[in-house]
């Protein structure tokens, strides 16, 4: 691994775990910041071992669609990532996320250590008292379960598909939810 100006060895690098829906659409958000290493799509929660998108669609196997955030504290902290999470998703949906629903579409947080539990719970109850939302703030924190890499096709759709990407993620409602809810903060 690289130990150049602005790499850090891997050993420095943390994870970062969340489901908001469909993971094509939790993949660009974070992909563009300073300090995030990478964003893999995959599938986390659940009770069965290397699933396929089919069975997690099924709502199943008990797993999200979420992403794994490999990012360098160094260079962008937990709480910030955080606040890229909230702001891409309806965090007052228990069912799924705008037109995907079922468990397999639901959010969540899964934090890899407690340190990320309490900057969770806290980011949560500031989102709550902010009064963004007229409604409960849903989202579980959770402990962070075997994470298993989507399908290759899944991987960076936003890259290898960016007219379907920007037709999905404004037929869906997303689009459109997160201007109204989120634009200007």
């Amino acid at each position: 691994m690289e130990t150049g100006n602005n790499m850090q060895p891997a050993a420095q690098y943390q994870l970062a775990t969340f489901a908001g829906g469909c993971f094509w659409c939790m993949v660009k958000p974070f992909d563009q910041w300073p300090g995030i290493i990478s964003v893999v799509s995959g599938y986390t929660g659940g009770h069965i071992e290397n699933p396929t998108y089919q069975q997690v669609c099924s709502d199943t196997t008990g797993h999200y669609e979420a992403v794994q955030i490999t990012y360098n504290p160094q260079v962008i902290s937990y709480e910030e990532i955080l606040s890229v999470f909230w702001q891409q998703i309806d965090p007052t949906d228990a069912g799924g996320q705008f037109g995907d629903r079922g468990s397999s579409y639901q959010t969540a947080i899964f934090y890899h250590n407690p340190e990320q539990k309490e900057l969770a719970e806290k980011s949560k109850r500031e989102l709550e008292q902010s009064g963004t939302f007229n409604r409960p703030i849903v989202t579980p924190i959770l402990p962070a379960k075997p994470f298993y890499p989507a399908e290759d096709y899944h991987q960076d759709y936003y890259k290898k598909n960016p007219q379907h990407y920007q037709r999905y993620s404004i037929g869906s409602g997303r689009a459109g939810f997160l201007e109204r809810h989120w634009s200007g903060k």
